[in-house]
């Protein structure tokens, strides 16, 4: 079975699975991390997601491991170049990380431009294919946080800046498309505004935003913006860190090697999105996984399917440590889910929205 294309615009062609990278150099060493690229590539997946920041959880030691990963396995395997669509992200203000540009501070033209040049070298390509920025320069609520503070907000680099650098990062031939992440419907909107002001500026193709059976806010506010303005939505974590597979769930708390067990108090932002211990998660989970059996699929099968099934998704971007779970995931590209498997669907959520926004 081939993983199926979708154009995320004219000249560039996606696999509908997306293979994100995020494990490659922490959990994952660099021959598993081939291992599961090459099972990847053979099925039919030519679209690949790194960042600047990762393996996570982030540390100094390995930071950049998963892009120097993806970029030997182009090179190792031979493979040609257009063959493979490779995104990546700069890491929008933090403060935590003090080894990339000093935590990083912000996302000035001196810092995307740092940023651009640091993943082709890591890469060692001559090109990215979807430049990204990876949150906001601003404050917005994310990561699990669902409610707008505006006391919170902080001096931000004008977005103009941003593109400004983007574009030249596009003329110069360094990326050719760019998107944006962890974004709201204000800030996808300001940046197709400044882009259309100034015709040097590259328009944004993609908004990469978490979405899952535990997670449709983008369903809220995002998708009527993506569907007005043709804004491609790439989904990611559609199996909630791996939640919705039942795993963390079953008697013996799931495997010690599972990211939530493995990590436990050393990720932070995904144990606060993901708290196993919330009662609304574990309940809607367990529906899920009833609605799975009763409809004789697996739970990853429905998860990736009910991603796959919206509209407005171009790709669904996933993590996997095993070529078991990769398997499982490419499996679920054959299923389609009926009409009754949608209703008791939005029954449950209905019930239980968003437990992991």
């Amino acid at each position: 079975m081939s993983v199926p294309l979708f154009n995320l615009s004219p000249n560039l062609k996606v696999s509908r699975l997306c293979l994100g990278t995020m494990t490659f150099g922490e959990q994952n060493s660099l021959p598993q991390s081939f291992r599961l690229l090459d099972q990847a590539f053979d099925a039919g997946i030519n679209f690949f997601d790194s960042a600047e920041m990762y393996p996570v959880p982030q540390r100094a030691e390995t930071q950049g491991k998963s892009e120097e990963y993806v970029g030997q396995w182009v090179r190792k395997r031979k493979i040609s170049r257009d063959l493979v669509v490779i995104a990546t992200k700069v890491s929008g203000p933090s403060g935590q990380m003090s080894w990339i540009r000093d935590g990083p501070k912000c996302l000035d033209a001196k810092n995307i431009t740092e940023a651009v040049d640091n993943s082709l070298k890591r890469l060692q390509m001559d090109y990215i294919d979807l430049y990204q920025i990876h949150w906001p320069d601003r404050y917005v609520p994310m990561f699990g946080e669902t409610e707008y503070d505006p006391v919170r907000q902080f001096s931000s680099v004008p977005i103009e800046e941003q593109l400004d650098a983007l574009g030249r990062a596009v003329d110069a031939g360094k990326i050719r498309y760019i998107g944006l992440s962890n974004e709201t419907p204000y800030g996808v909107m300001k940046f197709l505004h400044f882009a259309e002001r100034n015709a040097c500026c590259p328009k944004i193709v993609c908004v990469q935003n978490s979405y899952s059976l535990l997670c449709r806010t983008f369903d809220s506010g995002m998708a009527e913006c993506c569907h007005h303005e043709r804004i491609n939505f790439l989904g990611y974590s559609p199996l909630a860190m791996g939640i919705l597979s039942g795993k963390y769930f079953a008697a013996d708390g799931g495997p010690p090697d599972a990211r939530l067990n493995l990590f436990r108090g050393r990720y932070l932002e995904g144990e606060s999105r993901y708290n196993l211990t919330r009662n609304m998660l574990k309940a809607a989970t367990m529906e899920y996984l009833g609605i799975a059996k009763k409809y004789g699929l697996h739970p990853i099968s429905l998860a990736i399917a009910f991603v796959l099934s919206h509209p407005l998704v171009a790709s669904a971007v996933f993590g996997v440590t095993k070529p078991l779970q990769l398997q499982e995931v490419i499996s679920a590209c054959n299923v389609e889910l009926t009409s009754d498997i949608i209703a008791d669907i939005n029954r449950v959520h209905a019930k239980f929205p968003n437990p992991c926004p």
